[in-house]
């Protein structure tokens, strides 16, 4: 019988994740930002490109983990299902919720049905019942190739990789129009990072990090190695006919994405689980969710406040400015905003608090 093994790693790996999304998404001045901090604009893959790939595979890793536990307790498989199906639909609502509230309180902010937490409530919740269901690697293998494969066809099948001349493009604004995270009046185009048909992609980089989380829970650590360069080798062969692109989430990215992630996590894992180090990120990771949902509440209040500007500028601006420069400036609050949250989540996990959405 399985038990759920705790691997610290895994809890410091997500919460160095939550980290850097807090870092990214909360800079001082949005006109002054370091490159290594943006998205990249279109194809290409930048740090700032990695962290949701990250999240996506860390939470692969212990959903299957918990799932196969909770199979091999004789547990039944509809029960298992109920319940990651019901998690994933509070996931999606509570990111509703979230938009929601940005929508109230931010001006000029239009309300957009998915995004981040909606798109890990549809993984989460697809991608769960799938492992119950298909338990064979060669099976989740073979699923993981035919699926990507098809997606590529597609997406030539559309015609173009371009903006809004792809297919992802066009289903969400047929789709979702002015419910997309842009929308552009004139012309009726959509954009949504977090779009229908790409979600698609996104359970790929959860089958990985499923597949990886198995591999270290059985100690087949060689395994995870031959599989990250396998990945890479994929993902570069694949690159130079479809590339690497977070908005479409093409295969390529997947597969370049998921091999940085398995060997991250197996160098956390030799370092942390096996040698004792210090798993630097692990109360930002126990409670990830709640700390993800507490800084986006959190700056929509500075937002809506003026707080936000006014801390800024009498403080970073006025103490740094002159000195360091703008970009950095901007940085410094990302940091210090960051920062506040990492030690919010450290007394949380010093008195024993876990918020489970």
């Amino acid at each position: 019988m399985l038990t759920v093994k705790r691997f610290a790693a895994l809890d410091a790996m997500r919460g160095l994740t939550v980290a850097a999304m807090l870092l990214v998404n909360n800079a001082g001045d949005w006109s002054h930002v370091y490159a290594w901090l943006e998205h990249a604009a279109w194809h290409g893959c930048t740090p700032a490109d990695l962290i949701f790939p990250f999240f996506l595979f860390i939470m692969g890793a212990s959903l299957a983990m918990s799932v196969d536990a909770q199979i091999s307790k004789a547990g039944h498989i509809v029960d298992i299902r109920k319940k990651v199906l019901w998690r994933g639909l509070r996931l999606f609502m509570l990111g509703i919720a979230l938009h929601l509230i940005a929508w109230a309180l931010i001006d000029g902010r239009q309300f957009r049905l998915l995004g981040v937490l909606q798109r890990i409530g549809i993984c989460y919740a697809v991608v769960a019942c799938l492992i119950t269901s298909v338990r064979r690697f060669s099976s989740l293998a073979l699923l993981f190739l035919a699926a990507m494969l098809a997606y590529w066809v597609l997406l030539g099948w559309g015609g173009s990789y371009e903006p809004h001349l792809n297919l992802v493009d066009k289903i969400d604004t047929a789709m979702l129009g002015k419910l997309a995270y842009s929308f552009d009046v004139q012309t009726g185009l959509a954009q949504e990072p977090e779009g229908l048909l790409s979600t698609v992609m996104a359970m790929m980089s959860v089958l990985t990090g499923v597949w990886a989380g198995r591999a270290m829970r059985d100690g087949q650590l060689m395994q995870m190695l031959a599989g990250a360069a396998g990945l890479i080798l994929l993902a570069l062969i694949w690159s130079a006919y479809l590339p690497f692109n977070k908005q479409l989430w093409t295969p390529s990215f997947v597969c370049w994405t998921s091999a940085l992630a398995i060997l991250l996590l197996l160098g956390m894992h030799m370092l942390i689980d096996k040698r004792g180090w210090p798993a630097i990120g692990k109360s930002l990771g126990v409670n990830a969710i709640a700390v993800y949902a507490g800084a986006w509440l959190a700056t929509c209040m500075l937002a809506w406040t003026g707080w936000a500007n006014t801390i800024y500028q009498r403080v970073f601006v006025a103490a740094l400015q002159k000195q360091t420069g703008e970009e950095l400036s901007s940085f410094a609050y990302a940091v210090c905003f960051t920062l506040v949250f990492a030690a919010l989540a450290f007394v949380m996990n010093k008195k024993g608090w876990r918020i489970v959405i």
